[in-house]
C-alpha cells in the first residue's frame, strides 16, 4: 500500500490543487438531510459529472458551491482556499458560475444589458455609456467564440444561445468553474452536438465544468470523471472510462443485481380498455399512444424533460395538446377541460400539490368535496353533514393526522396534504385514476400509504396511470412505458429490475453495452 504524502481530498501532494472542494458536508432542512457527509473533488480542465437519482443532494451541493447557501458540516474550498463569505457575491462570482436549466437570462433586455447588468459602463456623470457598454460586450463574446448580436433582444435567442450568452457572462466575472445543470434538457441533437463542441473549447482554455445530467449516455460522451449521490451520501468517483453503464447505475439505484418482482395476477381477456390515447402530441412535441385496462396500473416513466408530465397533464386537461385523442371508457374528452375529464370519471393527483391540488385556506372537507359537489348534496344545497362525513372516511381511510374534516389544510404536514390531494381524487370512485409525482416530498409512512390505495382502486375495476420516475411509484406497476426526449422508448414488462428501469430513463440499453 502506498505511503506516499496525500493532500486533503485524498491526492499526491505535487498534483495542482483541486478548483473545488467539498468535504464531507451536511446540510438539513428542518428534520430532512438534503446531504450527509458528501464529498467532491473537481480538478483543473477536466468536465466532471455529478449524477444520482432526484433527492439524491445533488441541487443542494450546487447550492453550497455557488455559495446560496452554507453547509451545516464540513468545508468548501476554491483552489485551496476556504470559500468567501455568503455575503460576498462578488467574490463567489469569480470563483463559480451555474448555468441552471431554467435560463436566467432577462428576455426584455439587450444580450449586451443582460452580459453586464448591475455593472454598466459609465461616464464621469453616471450615465451610462451604451456605445462603450456594446463594445464590452462585443469583446467578451469574441473571446469566448460566441456568435450572437449584443444588440438584439435576448427574447430572440435560442435555448442554446441563451446557454452561451450565460457561460460567456459567468467567464466575464473571471470563473474558471462553470457548472452546467441538465444543459442538454431542452436541446435537440444537433445543438447538443454544438454545446459539447464548446464544452471541449473552453475546457482547453483552462475551463473546468461540473456536469449535471439524467442522460448517462452524455455522460460518456462528454465528461472525464463521474460522481454518484445517493439518499443525500457520496457513493463513489471514478474515471468515465473505467465504470461501465451498468456499473454507474447500479451505483445509483444501489443494486448490484437485478431484483425479482412479484408476479402480478393476468388481467381477464375481456378486461375493457378505460383509457386510450392515441396519437397524442403535447404543446412541447411529446408523443404518446398507449392503453390502459380495467384493474390495469400502468406506468409513464422517464426523466426530466422526456415530456411524461406534460402527456400527463394533457390526457387529463391541465394542459390542451396540440393533437391527438383521450378517451375515458368510450367517452372522448375534450381537449384542455379538466371539468369534462372530471365528468368522465378521471380522478387527479397533480404533480404539484401547492399550485394545482390544494386550496390551503380551505378545510380539509371543503378541499376533498370540492369536484363531487352532487354526492354531497341535498335539494340543491351542500349538506355539511354529508361534506363532512365524506371527509371524516377520508381521514380514516389515510390516516390523515388531524383532528377533524375542519382543519385547514394549511396547517397538515406535506404528507397529509398529499393524502388529501388523494382523498380528492378518489372522492368520485374513478374510473381513471391518474397519479403525476404522487409521493414527492412526503415522509416514508405516507408513501406506504398513498401508493396502497392503489391497490384498492384496481380491485374495483378501475385503471391507474402512475407518472413518475421514482423507483417506489413505479414498483406497483403491472408494466411501466418509459419516455425519453418526447418519445416512448420502451416498454418493461412485470419483472423489470431497477437497473433496467433507470437505464432506460437515462437512454440507455443495458443489453447493448
Amino acid at each position: 500500500m502506498s505511503t506516499a504524502p496525500q493532500t486533503l481530498d485524498g491526492g499526491p501532494v505535487g498534483e495542482r490543487r483541486p478548483v473545488v472542494e467539498a468535504v464531507r458536508v451536511t446540510r438539513r432542512f428542518g428534520s430532512t438531510v438534503a446531504l450527509c457527509e458528501a464529498s467532491i473533488v473537481v480538478r483543473p480542465g477536466e468536465t466532471h459529472a455529478l449524477v444520482g437519482r432526484n433527492g439524491a443532494g445533488k441541487s443542494t451541493l450546487v447550492g453550497i458551491l455557488t455559495g446560496l447557501q452554507a453547509p451545516d458540516d464540513g468545508a468548501v474550498a476554491f483552489d485551496g482556499s476556504p470559500a468567501p463569505p455568503l455575503g460576498d457575491r462578488d467574490a463567489w462570482r469569480r470563483r463559480v458560475a451555474c448555468v441552471y436549466q431554467k435560463s436566467t437570462i432577462i428576455p426584455t433586455l439587450t444580450v449586451a444589458e443582460n452580459l453586464f447588468l448591475n455593472r454598466h459602463a459609465r461616464g464621469r456623470d453616471g450615465l451610462i455609456r451604451w456605445s462603450r457598454l456594446r463594445r464590452e460586450a462585443e469583446r467578451t463574446l469574441a473571446a469566448w467564440s460566441v456568435e450572437v448580436d449584443v444588440r438584439q433582444p435576448a427574447s430572440a435567442l435560442s435555448v442554446e444561445q441563451r446557454q452561451f450568452v450565460e457561460i460567456a457572462r459567468a467567464l466575464s466575472f473571471g470563473a474558471r468553474f462553470i457548472i452546467l445543470d441538465e444543459p442538454t434538457a431542452q436541446l435537440d441533437g444537433a445543438g447538443i452536438n454544438r454545446l459539447f463542441t464548446r464544452i471541449r473549447d473552453l475546457r482547453a482554455q483552462g475551463v473546468t465544468f461540473l456536469f449535471i445530467s439524467h442522460h448517462l449516455q452524455e455522460i460518456y460522451d462528454i465528461c472525464d470523471q463521474v460522481t454518484v449521490f445517493r439518499d443525500a451520501r457520496h457513493i463513489l468517483t471514478a474515471p468515465v472510462a473505467e465504470l461501465s453503464r451498468p456499473a454507474l447505475v447500479a451505483a445509483m439505484t444501489g443494486e448490484d443485481v437485478a431484483m425479482p418482482r412479484a408476479e402480478h395476477r393476468p388481467l381477464p381477456a375481456d378486461a375493457p380498455v378505460l383509457l386510450s390515447v392515441r396519437d397524442l402530441v403535447t404543446s412541447s412535441g411529446a408523443e404518446l399512444t398507449m392503453e390502459a385496462r380495467a384493474g390495469e396500473v400502468v406506468g409513464l416513466a422517464g426523466s426530466g424533460g422526456s415530456g411524461k408530465v406534460e402527456a400527463a397533464e394533457a390526457i387529463v386537461g391541465l394542459a390542451r395538446p396540440a393533437g391527438g385523442t383521450v378517451t375515458v371508457d368510450g367517452r372522448a374528452l375534450r381537449p384542455g377541460s379538466v371539468p369534462d375529464a372530471l365528468a368522465a370519471g378521471v380522478g387527479l393527483v397533480p404533480q404539484d400539490r401547492h399550485r394545482e391540488g390544494l386550496v390551503p385556506s380551505l378545510s380539509i372537507a371543503e378541499n376533498v368535496t370540492m369536484t363531487v359537489p352532487d354526492r354531497i348534496s341535498r335539494y340543491g344545497l351542500i349538506s355539511p353533514d354529508r361534506r363532512d362525513a365524506l371527509a371524516r372516511r377520508t381521514i380514516a381511510d389515510l390516516a390523515v393526522k388531524a383532528t377533524g374534516p375542519h382543519v385547514p389544510v394549511a396547517d397538515l404536514s406535506g404528507g397529509n396534504q398529499q393524502k388529501v390531494v388523494m382523498g380528492r381524487a378518489l372522492a368520485g370512485d374513478p374510473k381513471l385514476l391518474v397519479l403525476i409525482a404522487p409521493t414527492a416530498g412526503v415522509d416514508v409512512r405516507s408513501k406506504q400509504t398513498l401508493l396502497g390505495v392503489v391497490a384498492d382502486v384496481r380491485r374495483r375495476g378501475a385503471a391507474v396511470l402512475v407518472v413518475s420516475d421514482e423507483l417506489d411509484d413505479l414498483r406497483i406497476c403491472d408494466r411501466v412505458l418509459v419516455m425519453f426526449q418526447g418519445r416512448v422508448v420502451g416498454e418493461l414488462a412485470p419483472g423489470w429490475s431497477d437497473n433496467d428501469l433507470v437505464a432506460a430513463m437515462e437512454g440507455v440499453d443495458l443489453h447493448h453495452v
